[in-house]
C-alpha cells in the first residue's frame, strides 16, 4: 500500500532558497541525519562526515529557511547544548515550463 502525502506548497519568495538548498549535498546529509531524531551539531559533524564549521554554516542556512528546527538550552555552567531536528520529511518539485512547484511534507515533531 502506498501512502499519499499531503504538503504545503510553498511561495514564489522560497523556491528558490529551497532549491538551491536541495543542490548542497551538505544541507541534504544534514536533513536525512536530522530526520528520524534531534542530534547536536558534533553528532551531525561525526555522522556525515563533515568539518564542524560547515555543519554550523549549514545548519544556519536551514533554520533561516525553516527546514530544520532548533532546541535546547544552556546549562548552569553556560556550555550551550542544542539539538537539530529536520522540520522537513519530503520534498517534490515539478517542472511545468515556465513555472517551478515545490511541495514540502512536514516532519513529525519530537
Amino acid at each position: 500500500m502506498q501512502v499519499q502525502f499531503v504538503g504545503r506548497k510553498i511561495d514564489d519568495g522560497k523556491k528558490d532558497a529551497i532549491l538551491e538548498m536541495l543542490s548542497d549535498r551538505y544541507c541534504r546529509a544534514i536533513m536525512e541525519s536530522t530526520m528520524n531524531a534531534p542530534k547536536s551539531a558534533i553528532e551531525i559533524s561525526s555522522d556525515c562526515k563533515i568539518p564542524i564549521s560547515t555543519v554550523y554554516r549549514r545548519l544556519q542556512s536551514l533554520y533561516e529557511n525553516k527546514l530544520l528546527a532548533i532546541s535546547g538550552a544552556i546549562t548552569r555552567e553556560g556550555k550551550k547544548h542544542f539539538l537539530y531536528k529536520s522540520r522537513v520529511r519530503s520534498i517534490s518539485t515539478k517542472f511545468n515550463g515556465a513555472d517551478i512547484e515545490v511541495e514540502i511534507v512536514p516532519n513529525v515533531p519530537c
